[in-house]
């Protein structure tokens, strides 16, 4: 954009020298306007000027009516009377300044005599670090410098190459930001240790200067094309035999490569002399995107590297999984002989996975008679089964991508919270920033050294146990008493949080209420039936929907009072539980009517009451 602007004011400057030269004739019929010791000066030095008027062109002939003005662009700033006038001018700033001369007579208009124009500069510093360049073994010389700062005025820059035989190149530039110039010809390998000598020279009307010579051959200056037509061959489809292949120019000898994965800011890099094009890469991870790039250089130690190579991406083979599966899973009583089992595991990693999973494959097993009684291939990341509730039964989960599968994991089912002398104590859970919940815990009162692991396990809360809720769990060293949850965990939700220690083919769990953020309830309970059972009424009520109890409740609060009393009422709190949906009151007065109500809380505070009944224990005449 500088270089623009100044482009633009140079040649503006050169546009008004050419319209005043042009107008010259008519503009100096009647004086002239001299400038010593000439137009063009060194930054801080003093010029004279004058106006002269020629014979017979005053103010009726009479010199003392001739007041001469002289003007420096559009500001007066020196003026006499007579044929002629002297001016000293000092502290020209840089670029060009327009001196006019004009007749003032008493009666009229000032009327122009001549002009100048003065060219304040300076001499061109040394140009500074010359260096030179051939693109390609077919390419062109060209060379860059630094000019050091603007003369101001015309400069002409030379730039001279001498080589082998006397043999000598010349390009001139007349622009006063040269600092570029190809000299159109090509150095050939004929010679490689042949030197070469450049050297740029500034010109202008104030003096000249050179820079220090530029001597190199045509291996310092000739820097390869970047390499193409790269390409990525994995024999048999495997990753560990991988050949990289590339097109270089004939004199290349030393290549350097660099790759990663193409989610990663970080290269890998590799030196190769003498490739002829083709490299082996022995540590591509299975299954990942990789971008490569190549650049050349044809020597060792002379001579700059190529630009790097367009972007190669691809993709590498898939490999055997190596990981193992982390599987879950729950256990639920359908009646006196049968059970649901409801298995869960987790997605491997990129990196164990090692290609793109296509299934899993689920074998359950009765280990008393050894038999294999189900094998299940499944999509998905969970499988519900029913099997009877005598046996000793294990499953094993493998996953499976085009190359093979996982080692299974095989887990015993048994009944997770059976040993109690192995439930963990004092189970918290609170609040940890937006999203988190923090799990805190005691060892179980039997020997904590029994722990091999805890599990801790949660799950969006919803009345009634829906089985169809996503499970999510985490393992915890048996040294660790406390977990930080954070997957899928959603705020104004309330989920359900175990607990389980487990320890060889046993285990104990306790469990609580959680949430990561909470307000109070938007709504009530809204009560759906009032009977009356033996002198008390059971009131029965619908749970509020999920998505209206903001977190976990608390405590349900029952409030009645008689119709059209101003006493407060009276309520009764209950603890909540997440099966409970009716509580008997025992308090109300025969034949008297009452208006009941509920209402929930959480630990931010209560919410407003649900919907209005009445009613009147062992009946009522309602005029």
């Amino acid at each position: 954009m500088a270089h623009t602007f100044r482009g633009c004011s140079l040649a503006f400057m050169f546009i008004i020298t050419w319209l005043l030269i042009k107008a010259k004739i008519d503009a100096c019929k009647r004086g002239d306007v001299t400038v010593k010791p000439s137009h063009v000066i060194l930054l801080g030095s003093t010029v004279n000027i004058t106006c002269s008027l020629k014979p017979r062109q005053g103010c009726f002939h009479y010199s003392r009516r001739n007041k001469l003005i002289l003007y420096k662009f559009d500001r007066r700033i020196n003026f006499h009377h007579g044929h002629s006038l002297n001016s000293q001018v000092t502290g020209l700033p840089l670029g060009t300044t327009l001196f006019v001369c004009k007749l003032a007579c008493i009666n009229s208009d000032e009327i122009q005599i001549c002009g100048a124009e003065i060219f304040v500069g300076v001499a061109p510093e040394q140009p500074q670090n010359l260096s030179c360049i051939q693109k390609g073994e077919q390419g062109t010389v060209a060379c860059t410098w630094e000019r050091g700062r603007d003369t101001h005025l015309y400069t002409e820059y030379t730039l001279q190459l001498s080589g082998p035989k006397n043999l000598t190149w010349q390009k001139q530039c007349k622009d006063i930001y040269c600092d570029y110039l190809d000299f159109g010809i090509n150095l050939t390998p004929e010679s490689p240790e042949s030197n070469f000598t450049a050297k740029v020279t500034a010109v202008n009307s104030l003096g000249s200067s050179s820079s220090l010579p530029s001597t190199f051959t045509f291996l310092d200056i000739v820097r390869p094309l970047p390499p193409w037509d790269i390409r990525i061959k994995f024999q048999k489809a495997s990753v560990s035999r991988c050949t990289l292949y590339w097109r270089d120019e004939g004199l290349v000898l030393l290549n350097r490569l660099r790759y990663r994965p193409s989610n990663s800011r970080l290269w890998n890099m590799v030196n190769v002399t003498k490739a002829k094009g083709r490299h082996d890469l022995l540590d591509l991870k299975p299954f990942t995107e990789y971008e490569f790039q190549i650049s050349s250089k044809l020597h060792l130690y002379k001579g700059s590297w190529s630009d790097w190579s367009e972007s190669l991406r691809a993709q590498t083979p898939e490999e055997e999984p190596t990981g193992m599966l982390d599987v879950w899973y729950m256990k639920r009583h359908i009646d006196y002989s049968r059970q649901q089992i409801s298995l869960f595991w987790k997605n491997l990693s990129v990196s164990e996975a090692r290609g793109k999973i296509l299934h899993y494959q689920v074998t359950l097993q009765e280990l008393t008679g050894g038999k294999a009684m189900t094998q299940n291939i499944t999509g998905h990341t969970s499988w519900t089964t029913v099997i009877p509730r005598t046996g000793n039964w294990a499953v094993a989960v493998s996953a499976a991508n085009s190359k093979g599968s996982s080692l299974p994991t095989r887990i015993n089912i048994m009944n997770l919270c059976e040993a109690g002398l192995l439930a963990p104590r004092q189970v918290s859970a609170n609040s940890e920033g937006m999203d988190n919940i923090l799990v805190t815990w005691q060892p179980p009162r039997k020997d904590p050294s029994a722990v091999q692991e805890y599990v801790v396990e949660w799950r969006e809360l919803h009345p009634g146990g829906d089985t169809q809720v996503p499970l999510n769990w985490l393992r915890s060293r048996p040294y660790n008493v406390s977990a930080l949850i954070s997957e899928n965990i959603k705020s104004y939700i309330c989920y359900e949080i175990r607990v389980y220690a487990l320890s060889g083919d046993q285990g104990g769990c306790s469990s609580i209420l959680g949430n990561s953020k909470h307000k109070a309830p938007l709504s009530g309970p809204h009560i759906n039936a009032i009977t009356e059972e033996k002198g008390s009424i059971l009131i029965s009520w619908n749970s509020i929907p999920v998505q209206e109890q903001m977190g976990c409740l608390l405590h349900y609060r029952i409030y009645w009072k008689e119709r059209d009393s101003n006493s407060q009422p009276q309520l009764c709190e209950i603890p909540y539980r997440v099966s409970q949906n009716s509580h008997p009151i025992n308090s109300l007065q025969p034949r008297v009517t009452y208006v009941l109500w509920m209402t929930a809380l959480t630990a931010a505070g209560e919410s407003s009451h649900g919907n209005e009944r009445e009613f009147c224990l062992q009946g009522c005449l309602f005029s």
